[in-house]
């Protein structure tokens, strides 16, 4: 497959070139076009590396349409999903499944994940999957009942990152009480009862998240996975993140924990929602914040996958820039923090994962996407 006049990544630049594909491999990138009749002319769209996504809500949405309603049909809903990431430029996803219940949390996350965990297996078992799917179990070290969760599923095929993540009231996302209250007082419960369950939740909580740490650090000790800490907001959360081993912070809710995390060595992921809306839906810092102090080394979809691509171009529009000062954010950065080495850039010899986007009032359209050298979109 050979593809000209295309709009294609060189340093820091975009630039008409010429994209050499062969046995799903790249195999050459050069600027200027190709005259040969087999060469596709794309006609100046953007020829971009296919975007790898680590942590996504968005199979749990098809799982739970509604609140309180769960999809029977478990493989439709993970075959829908899947769709969903490809036309969103996604290549490569960990799909983030919640490990531990928690009160307050929006969806019963505990009654679909054996449900999920089968139909991802019963997917990857009919080969129609368009995208490579991985997992990665987010330890919630509030839950009661982590521990033997984890332990019924620890072996799941396709784990590549946990992270560990505490959803106590008061603490990392959730430090501004007043914030988690009105969040609360959504689903029609007064502010008596909303008072109560917090003051629960902190009691419980508190408990159960120096139980939990050590036993779930110590049951995947050994493995070759990829380890990450949820919500970092203060020093003691980055001197912790460190303590365990783990190597990124994910959502740092504070522009102190983001740079003392860069400072220690680990890497930083913020969400696109909160770049594309300019800031937090909870109050938290905004990623605009940390990208200017140059403390946001990728970018995760979290619960929109349109956001992923739709981030790097408002980035670069704020920022006077080209596309390419910030696409690594959603491609090669990623990709070695998870450590894929086979993909993320369009480099020869890596694998031929990439999407063709037109652009139309300052938004960019995934109109093709490509793995491993087949259109899967």
């Amino acid at each position: 497959m050979i593809i000209t006049n295309a709009r294609l990544p060189f340093d820091q630049d975009m630039r008409l070139g010429t994209l050499v594909i062969e046995g799903g491999r790249i195999q050459a990138l050069d600027e200027g076009l190709s005259h040969l009749p087999s060469a596709q002319d794309w006609q100046g769209d953007y020829c971009l590396p296919g975007l790898i996504e680590m942590h996504t809500d968005n199979l749990e949405h098809h799982f739970v349409p509604r609140p309180k309603v769960i999809w029977p049909n478990g493989l439709a809903a993970v075959m829908a999903h899947d769709a969903q990431m490809a036309a969103a430029g996604i290549t490569t996803v960990y799909d983030a499944l919640t490990m531990g219940s928690y009160d307050g949390e929006k969806i019963p996350r505990h009654r679909i994940l054996s449900a999920m965990l089968e139909a991802i297996d019963a997917a990857r078992a009919t080969g129609a999957l368009r995208i490579d799917h991985r997992l990665h179990f987010r330890c919630e070290l509030s839950a009661a009942g982590l521990l033997d969760t984890l332990q019924a599923h620890q072996h799941s095929p396709g784990l590549g990152l946990v992270s560990v993540m505490d959803h106590t009231p008061g603490q990392r996302q959730w430090r501004d009480l007043e914030k988690l209250k009105d969040f609360a007082e959504r689903s029609g419960k007064t502010r008596a009862e909303t008072q109560a369950d917090i003051e629960r939740r902190i009691a419980r909580g508190t408990a159960q998240v120096e139980a939990n740490r050590g036993p779930v650090l110590a049951m995947f000790a050994g493995r070759e996975l990829v380890w990450a800490s949820h919500d970092d907001t203060t020093a003691e959360h980055i001197e912790q993140a460190v303590a365990d081993g783990l190597s990124i912070s994910e959502f740092p809710c504070s522009l102190e924990a983001a740079r003392l995390a860069k400072q220690a060595g680990l890497a930083t992921v913020g969400g696109a929602p909160n770049i594309v809306r300019g800031g937090s839906h909870s109050g938290n810092v905004s990623m605009l914040e940390l990208s200017d102090e140059n403390a946001l080394d990728a970018i995760s979809s979290d619960y929109v996958p349109a956001a992923l691509l739709q981030a790097v171009w408002h980035l670069a529009q704020r920022d006077g820039c080209s596309i390419a000062c910030h696409l690594p954010k959603v491609t090669c950065n990623t990709a070695r923090m998870v450590g894929l080495s086979d993909r993320g850039w369009l480099e020869p010899g890596l694998r031929a994962d990439f999407i063709r986007v037109a652009e139309h009032h300052a938004t960019p359209l995934v109109q093709q996407t490509y793995v491993a050298g087949q259109r899967v979109c």
